[in-house]
């Protein structure tokens, strides 16, 4: 007899949050609209701080305003905060708020090469080409995202040790994934400059928690405070910043992503991101007649989207490993 699955519901698209006023950095600083940059004067890094690269995802976009607000003027190097979207942005309705996720095409799946230089055009990508030659300057960034459904906090690391030692160093949030991205398009992180392991330049992706919550604020603000402190641009001085909580991340690296292949993907239940699935070969989802079970004890489900459609990662499966930290 074949288990049934439970119905899942959309999500309560519940905005508890009001979209931040931008307009002070609209124009930037350094002939880049959207894009503010803060100088030291003395040696060190060039750090990126972004937020919106999807459109509707604005509580990172807070977490920097806030920080600009604050005045924060790195110790060290320089800090760019780099608002990526504010087309799409501008479209936020809170009556639609998925809406605005992006206008033609997902700008965190054009960052690979041959398409960033080759001739279709787009809103999304012309935005990456005009952000593109301040990214080639980059050495530290970090990516701010949040997430549809119901999630704990995750730093993306991609693939490569760099990452995964930036992700361990900054601290937060307390579960760090290394994955090889999507087949449907590069993200930032995966941008060559970052991906590559004979460079040293490096980023991190932050889903600081669900859309449109102050908590996923104050974890997006963790992190940032988190990188900061790490890379020494921050220091005690900088009161303005979160206090780390001083918990070492678990890591995990995603061994399968698992596409729905057909339009009848359900899953047993409303599992969320973060939930951990103690005994190996446990049913998880149907994709149709097919059944989706775990693959070992202890299984990560990593952001699982609870109603994919059809050629959509549904969820991906995480095995725990030692950090080597």
């Amino acid at each position: 007899m074949t288990q049934s699955t439970t119905p899942i519901l959309p999500p309560e698209f519940e905005v508890a949050l009001d979209p931040p006023d931008l307009s002070d950095w609209a124009e930037g600083n350094t002939g880049i609209p959207g894009v503010t940059m803060r100088d030291s004067g003395k040696p060190g890094p060039h750090v990126a701080l972004l937020a919106l690269t999807h459109g509707n995802e604005f509580a990172g976009a807070i977490a920097l305003d806030r920080l600009l607000r604050a005045d924060f003027t790195p110790m060290v190097g320089r800090l760019s905060v780099v608002f990526v979207n504010l087309t799409a942005f501008k479209r936020f309705d809170p009556l639609r708020p998925t809406a605005s996720r992006f206008i033609d095409e997902d700008l965190n799946r054009v960052w690979d090469e041959a398409v960033l230089d080759g001739p279709r055009h787009s809103i999304e990508l012309d935005r990456a080409r005009e952000i593109r030659p301040l990214i080639d300057t980059v050495d530290v960034l970090l990516d701010l995202h949040s997430m549809l459904w119901p999630s704990c906090p995750l730093n993306l690391c991609g693939s490569s040790d760099k990452g995964r030692r930036l992700a361990l160093g900054i601290g937060a949030p307390a579960l760090v994934v290394a994955d090889s991205g999507h087949m449907n398009g590069k993200r930032i992180i995966d941008y060559t400059r970052f991906a590559d392991p004979n460079v040293q330049c490096v980023a991190n992706l932050v889903e600081a928690g669900q859309h449109w919550e102050e908590v996923t604020v104050a974890n997006a603000s963790e992190s940032v405070a988190g990188l900061l402190r790490f890379l020494g641009l921050a220091g005690p001085e900088h009161t303005m910043l979160p206090v780390p909580s001083g918990v070492h991340p678990r890591y995990a690296t995603v061994t399968a992503a698992i596409t729905a292949t057909t339009p009848n993907f359900n899953f047993m239940q409303p599992y969320r991101g973060g939930e951990v699935i103690r005994e190996r070969n446990t049913l998880i989802a149907h994709d149709g007649e097919a059944e989706i079970r775990t693959p070992y004890d202890d299984c990560l489900l990593v952001m699982p989207s609870l109603r994919p459609s059809k050629g959509h990662t549904a969820v991906r499966l995480g095995r725990f490993e030692e950090s080597g930290e």
